[in-house]
């Protein structure tokens, strides 16, 4: 990737990071699927605003729309789904280290579904040093629960999958002429007009007590910082590296998370962290291809000085 997209990465893991402290403020007023729906409904209408602003048109026609909804099903509507209820059974530790599978599960469903991201010794060399670096950042603690409430973990991993999925099929909006304003703005419509009934069903938001104002502010960054730029930075990290590099974010988040923790929450940082962060920079390079390409030219430097007869 280039500079500019690594860049875009680094932001997208940060606005990622930061979701769980608007969640936490926000979860002690909402239920879990009406904070989600109100999450997206808020990108939607700041998107739509945007595009209103700028005096941009969302794409029409049915084969356009029936992208947003799959890719709105794919990426937030199903995954979303299978986190909360498998959070109700499974620690949010363990819930984030199988989330962290989600890189694993791209660049096998990259090899399988399209002809540009092949699978290869780097990759999968960069994908476990991640996973792992991630898994070591956030604990070994985590890995208790393993083996217990094996169908919510199942559903974790379900999720990562739909994750996955979602990001070799958000290809297509870039050979469809969709640009990432208008498809990070398709993209959460379909999925507030999904989630919208599970919603309804299950919540019954009409029942609750009216949140306080720290409660909807944690709303308001959600959707619009963590959801509506973050989708944007997304769809455009997509059309120009790829799935596979895109969901190299799923490593960074954790990062990001523990990060903030130290920097605003004024948590301590353990040896772990940082034994997690250098696997997870050794797993990026070899993702990146950058590693690699270091190692085998001073391979090549090294036969070359080794075969100098004046050496």
């Amino acid at each position: 990737m280039r500079a500019q997209e690594w860049i875009m990465l680094l932001a997208l893991a940060g606005l990622w990071g930061g979701s769980f402290f608007f969640n936490a403020v926000a979860v002690r007023d909402l239920p879990p699927f009406t904070l989600v729906w109100l999450r997206v409904a808020t990108a939607a209408a700041t998107l739509l605003l945007v595009l209103r602003l700028l005096r941009q048109r969302m794409p029409g026609g049915g084969r356009v729309w029936a992208a947003f909804f799959s890719m709105g099903l794919l990426n937030n509507g199903l995954p979303f789904a299978l986190i909360v209820w498998s959070q109700q059974h499974v620690a949010s530790g363990l819930a984030a280290i199988l989330n962290a599978t989600t890189p694993l599960f791209t660049v096998l469903a990259a090899h399988l579904l399209t002809p540009d991201e092949k699978l290869n010794s780097s990759k999968v060399a960069g994908v476990i040093l991640g996973f792992i670096g991630a898994a070591m950042m956030i604990g070994p603690d985590a890995l208790g629960g393993l083996g217990a409430s094996m169908g919510a973990q199942l559903a974790c991993l379900a999720a990562a999958l739909s994750y996955a999925l979602a990001g070799i099929f958000g290809r297509r909006f870039k050979n469809m002429g969709v640009p990432p304003l208008a498809a990070a703005t398709g993209q959460v419509c379909a999925s507030t007009t999904l989630l919208l009934p599970l919603v309804l069903l299950v919540d019954q938001p009409w029942m609750l007590p009216f949140p306080r104002p720290v409660t909807w502010a944690a709303v308001l960054g959600l959707g619009m910082l963590c959801t509506a730029l973050a989708y944007v930075l997304y769809f455009r990290i997509l059309a120009t590296a790829g799935a596979t590099n895109l969901l190299l974010v799923t490593f960074l988040v954790p990062v990001s998370a523990i990060l903030l923790g130290w920097l605003v929450l004024g948590e301590t940082l353990q040896h772990r962290h940082f034994g997690g962060l250098a696997l997870i920079g050794l797993g990026l390079a070899c993702l990146d291809g950058r590693l690699p390409g270091l190692l085998a030219g001073s391979g090549r430097q090294g036969d070359c000085h080794g075969s100098d007869p004046g050496g």
